[in-house]
């Protein structure tokens, strides 16, 4: 049996597949560099009392792959109570927030840990909320969680390397493998199912077949997992280092109808005079160039933008229709494109700004496209610009990665339009705010100007006054009040001279 205790520790009985390489126990090691005073008093506290403690999961695997480790997880014999009672006087802060579920929170020398009593869970067939049972034995733990890759353990004080299903093995070999059967593992937590295909996306991991064809089998149980719970599985796939395997995955493994079923829908079949692209890739290939656009700018991984790339033409299927000369449009797909990503976000619980901001971002990715050899006025480029706000950036990338085009010439022409805009843009703003763009007078100005007070008519003359900001540019007070006064006349209003 290999020694897979950590340098300078005892080894345990349990048995692992393979042994630690050099490099991995640095690594390991490694994150105890960090917490290294804290790993070993909180150990030596449960140890005392009789109890096992573990750093398990993600942490360990994370170290194994080289990867940052930022959350510390542990696991333990002891049940919630008897883990308050362990750090009581030891920790700084303790939270209880996710003690139903067997977890204490906990924060030391600034450090934050997460210990979680053994356990098992799973669903009933209709429930929405996972039924958890406290287990006794580190194994079994391990044997509950939801792939070998996260079923693997270092004990604490000593420091023991723990994997008894090969998870080092599966980590070398990138597989993501279940513990037990697949059919277990899914049938006790389905989002199980959509974490293999987020690790696909996040890790390069891909799941073997058994684990494939369960997670096609049984997708349809992700009907009672709650919407939050894969909205977050969701964004963590779409924040990954390649998302479109992640989607790729959801796709091929029927999971995609549970989540998106927009997505799916976009395979249109190609018409017979072959002129119709395949949205489903040509979605994808926007999704892939918007973030190599991102990192080109030096963007943060930007979730609203990914996933206005991803859904930017969700609408097409609705609005699909067949001309003659075989010609195939897709009228106002932006428009109902818009409204669907809305619901669809929304029934995901997303939160609201991300919910408007990917709808309007649907809604202005064909702006652009009337932009033409640059025939647009100060004026249009402004409208442009303040219609965007705030999503301006983004709306330069997603328009730009939705030039999928194979077409050389026409693609580079495009790119030019853009860099066009762009510049016009950039000089427009050093004159003006254009992302804050107001009329010359406020609306307490107005009702002074035509002696009116509050109502829809200081809008209505608001709004015209904006038109001639956007037209015209700062025009000052004065000759705001004038083009004002006239507007007034010429709606029958009577406003009183200066």
């Amino acid at each position: 049996m290999p020694n897979t205790a950590l340098p300078g520790e005892n080894p345990r009985p349990e048995r692992a597949p393979s042994e630690l390489t050099a490099e991995q126990r640095d690594a390991v090691a490694g994150v105890f560099a960090s917490i290294d005073r804290v790993a070993r008093e909180v150990g030596e506290r449960f140890a005392a009392a009789g109890h096992e403690l573990a750093l398990v999961g993600g942490p360990v695997r994370d170290a194994l792959l080289g990867r940052e480790v930022h959350d510390f997880d542990l696991t333990t014999d002891a049940v919630p109570q008897r883990i308050l009672e362990l750090v009581d006087g030891w920790a700084d802060a303790v939270w209880t927030v996710g003690i139903d579920f067997g977890t204490v929170g906990l924060r030391k020398d600034g450090l934050q840990l997460e210990i979680t009593t053994y356990r098992s869970e799973s669903y009933s067939p209709k429930s929405r909320k996972p039924e958890v049972d406290y287990g006794t034995s580190l194994t079994e733990d391990l044997r509950r969680r939801d792939f070998t890759v996260n079923a693997m353990a270092v004990r604490l004080p000593d420091r023991s390397f723990v994997d008894p299903f090969g998870g080092l093995e599966d980590l070398g070999g990138r597989r993501l493998r279940t513990p037990g059967r697949p059919e277990d593992s899914f049938g006790d937590d389905p989002l199980r199912i959509m974490r293999a295909v987020r690790f696909a996306a996040q890790l390069g991991f891909e799941p073997v077949p058994e684990v494939r064809e369960a997670a096609r089998e049984m997708a349809d149980r992700l009907s009672i997992v709650s919407a939050e719970r894969i909205r977050d599985e969701l964004t963590k796939l779409m924040l990954s280092p390649a998302p479109r395997t992640g989607i790729e995955r959801m796709v091929e493994l029927g999971v995609a109808p549970h989540v998106l079923p927009e997505v799916p829908r976009l395979r249109l079949e190609i018409d017979e005079h072959h002129r119709h692209k395949d949205v489903y890739e040509h979605s994808l290939t926007v999704l892939d160039q918007a973030i190599d656009l991102e990192r080109a700018r030096g963007m943060q991984p930007d979730l609203v933008l990914r996933l206005a790339a991803l859904l930017h033409d969700i609408g097409k299927p609705k609005t699909r229709a067949f001309e003659s000369g075989g010609r195939v449009t897709f009228h106002h797909h932006e428009v109902v494109g818009a409204s669907m990503s809305k619901n669809r976000l929304s029934a995901l619980r997303f939160p609201k700004d991300v919910v408007a901001d990917v709808g309007k971002l649907v809604a202005l990715h064909l702006r652009f496209h009337g932009y033409g050899k640059g025939e647009w006025t100060d004026s249009a480029v402004r409208r442009y610009a303040r219609d965007a706000g705030h999503l301006l950036q983004r709306l330069h990338v997603l328009t730009r990665a939705d030039c999928t085009t194979r077409n050389r010439r026409k693609a580079a022409a495009l790119s030019r339009s853009y860099d066009d805009i762009e510049r016009r843009i950039e000089r427009l703003s050093e004159e003006e705010e254009l992302n804050s763009i107001r009329p010359d007078l406020d609306g307490n100005e107005i009702q002074r100007i035509l002696g009116i007070g509050p109502g829809p008519l200081v809008g209505k003359a608001y709004r015209f006054l904006l038109e001639l900001r956007l037209e015209n540019g700062p025009m000052g007070a004065e000759a705001a009040e004038a083009e004002l006064r006239a507007w007034a006349a010429a709606q029958g209003i009577g406003a009183p001279e200066g």
